[in-house]
């Protein structure tokens, strides 16, 4: 399966509980039915990414990067690249290099994102139709700075909306949500 069919995929699936989410799952299946292009940077006019909320073993903490080019707090992630399998593993991969930390296990196995998120960038590109998952960070795990990230840090759940954006606020929220669902369900 392509990278492109398992982005398809993965959205038909999605349940976003909300009509924010619906509405995005909406026009991120319309770019992809229209653009064969358009999991990749080089479709200008917009592409899927895919990141990761890592989440300390204690449950307690996410590890934002400093992001180098947009100098704001962020979750780990950002371009798909051939190699992928799946979302899911762009996800993973870019979790990784980003926050140096190996073993990271995404959620429910790799199962469904836990939001979309679509946000202008600087030109050339117009739009990134990100597929948000969280990662959980192995027990002694160490962070090491990437070359993408001008710093990395954890930070406790409280602190995140004193730092980051509202999108990243909302992944913590649904993060949190979803980690709460597999305690108790």
């Amino acid at each position: 399966m392509s990278l492109h069919d398992d982005a398809v995929r993965v959205l038909e699936t999605y349940d976003g509980q909300d009509d924010g989410q619906h509405e995005l799952r909406r026009i991120y299946l319309a770019h992809l039915a229209a653009r064969p292009d358009g999991m990749w940077k080089s479709c200008e006019t917009g592409h899927v990414t895919a990141s990761a909320l890592v989440i300390d073993p204690e449950r307690s903490r996410v590890l934002l990067t400093l992001h180098k080019k947009l100098g704001k707090w962020l979750q780990m992630g950002g371009h798909c690249e051939p190699g992928d399998g799946s979302l899911a593993d762009a996800a993973l991969r870019e979790a990784t290099e980003e926050s140096g930390i190996p073993g990271l296990t995404l959620l429910a196995g790799g199962g469904p994102p836990v939001q979309l998120d679509r946000h202008a960038i600087p030109a050339p590109c117009h739009w990134h139709l990100d597929v948000q998952y969280a990662a959980l960070a192995p027990v002694g795990a160490v962070e090491e700075i990437s070359e993408e990230s001008l710093d990395l840090r954890w930070f406790t759940y409280e602190e995140v909306a004193a730092v980051a954006d509202g999108s990243v606020v909302r992944l913590l929220d649904r993060t949190r949500a979803a980690l709460s669902a597999r305690v108790h369900g």
